[in-house]
């Protein structure tokens, strides 16, 4: 079955371009599909009629029935470290790449399942998804984006009328409709390195040149100059995480992305009271993942990148090396800029002010804000308020007075604009006991709750009246928030 013309056009470049890199496959079929949530404003974004999304016929093309005409649908390879743990072919064995979609601005975006059924990559798995960790998904995504955080975005989630059994038992199944500038991943450039067929990988670097970072194909060596770029997008994406304080949870190689866009909010969460160390995942038993450990891991899969890169670096390995390793030393610089950016902004200082000042004052409040385990996001509106001249509020919440008094005195010498601090502070974040009361219900067919979280996270700034319980941290008998990646 096709649909109308007028509904919706999308195109199969990657599946084309890249045939060594994917299988031809089809979503199954959903016993009841039905449609939970569905982002109105994204869809009109990619050209696509809402009204007509609703309709059966859309519900079909939203779970991958109803494929378009000049579609081709892949689910697609790639390889990974998994903890650090190398393993050769993983791929999507949960998902497919229904194809491509030209965005109001020009772009192309993936139109991309998750929960659509078993492939070839299911390794044993049974291909589904639960309602949750795609209404997660859906949730943080739009979070992020309404944070300005490069992220992947949500289109839908459809009910499948099929139950997924998991550990904590069965659960009502889901997929999810995503959106991306590309599902492209350090995982792809190294599988791609390891096939036999030595032409796959400089191709697949055309690919995300094109996609990506057009501008490094006017580079002497645009192989290069792309692992540059990718380089900087997630020094920068790393640095607005810590920033906002979230914790990705699965920092494997397969979900990092060459567009630099956050990709796949399993295990994810924001932190409450701050904690270098802080873990959220089930699975994350050693910390490697820890929120304060991002940046490291970062630059490690950018380096299993680089390593991926080598033949197509240059034509002497030892060259190719020096080369790898220069581009990968650069994002700790690229870190510590966009990091110092972001909390100059969050902290309300001029740019005159120099980074020799900036960077020691931020490093003295997280330290106590770790020590004391202080609310990441009210604290920083708190100083918010203190800068435009009631410091009570920020004052109120810390044990260690004359600490964060000497610290407050010498941070509001400085003159903190608390116009900018409000326009760079959010007051709503998905907090994680919102998140669990949101997706309970919605497991037991009430979105209300759902829809009202999501009106306050992707309108984080603006403080509006009956919304204080969205600001507010978790209760005391909330306890230790563990997540789960939902497989």
């Amino acid at each position: 079955m096709t649909p109308p013309d007028t509904a919706v056009a999308l195109q199969s470049r990657f599946a084309t371009e890249l045939p060594e890199l994917g299988i031809p496959w089809q979503a199954a079929e959903c016993p009841e599909p039905r449609l939970l949530v569905l982002n109105e404003p994204l869809a009109r974004e990619l050209g696509l009629d809402p009204a007509w999304l609703r309709t059966p016929d859309g519900v079909e093309f939203l779970t991958g029935r109803l494929v378009p005409e000049g579609a081709a649908p892949v689910a697609q390879a790639y390889a990974g470290h998994q903890f650090g743990v190398p393993v050769p072919r993983l791929g999507d064995g949960r998902a497919l790449l229904l194809g491509e979609v030209a965005a109001a601005d020009g772009t192309l975006q993936d139109v991309h399942l998750k929960g659509s059924g078993p492939t070839p990559f299911s390794r044993g798995g049974d291909g589904w998804a639960a309602v949750g960790p795609m209404l997660r998904e859906f949730l943080v995504s739009e979070a992020m984006h309404a944070l300005g955080i490069p992220t992947t975005r949500s289109l839908a989630v459809v009910a499948t009328g099929r139950t997924v059994y998991r550990e904590e038992g069965p659960l009502p199944g889901a997929l999810l409709v995503r959106v991306a500038a590309s599902h492209l991943r350090v995982g792809t450039v190294q599988y791609a390195r390891a096939l036999p067929q030595e032409d796959v990988l400089p191709r697949l670097v055309e690919h995300a040149i094109a996609r990506h970072h057009p501008e490094a194909a006017a580079d002497a060596n645009p192989p290069l100059a792309l692992l540059r770029s990718v380089v900087a997008a997630q020094a920068r994406l790393v640095a607005q995480w810590l920033l906002v304080g979230f914790v990705h949870g699965v920092m494997n190689t397969d979900n990092m992305t060459l567009s630099g866009e956050t990709i796949d909010y399993g295990p994810c969460a924001f932190v409450d009271g701050f904690d270098r160390a802080a873990v959220f995942s089930s699975i994350d038993t050693s910390g490697r993942y820890a929120y304060g450990h991002q940046p490291a891991i970062a630059q490690w899969d950018l380096a299993r990148l680089a390593e991926a890169l080598l033949p197509v670096l240059h034509e002497d390995p030892n060259e190719a090396v020096a080369l790898a390793t220069e581009a990968v030393e650069g994002f700790a610089r690229a870190f510590g800029t966009a990091y110092t950016d972001g909390i100059r902004r969050k902290l309300g200082l001029a740019g005159d002010v120099p980074a020799e000042t900036v960077g020691p004052l931020a490093d003295e409040l997280v330290t106590l804000m770790h020590r004391e385990h202080l609310d990441h996001t009210g604290l920083f509106r708190r100083l918010g308020r203190a800068a435009a001249g009631d410091a009570g509020p920020a004052r109120a919440v810390v044990t260690d007075r004359p600490t964060f008094d000497d610290w407050l005195a010498r941070w509001l010498a400085l003159g903190p604009d608390p116009a900018v601090m409000d326009a760079t502070n959010p007051v709503y974040i998905p907090r994680n006991h919102l998140v669990e009361e949101a997706l309970a219900a919605a497991q037991a067919d009430d979105v209300g709750p759902l829809e009202r979280l999501l009106d306050a996270v992707t309108r984080p700034y603006a403080e509006r009246p009956g919304l204080e319980r969205y600001a507010e941290g978790p209760p005391e008998d909330f306890g230790r928030y563990r997540t789960f990646c939902g497989t």
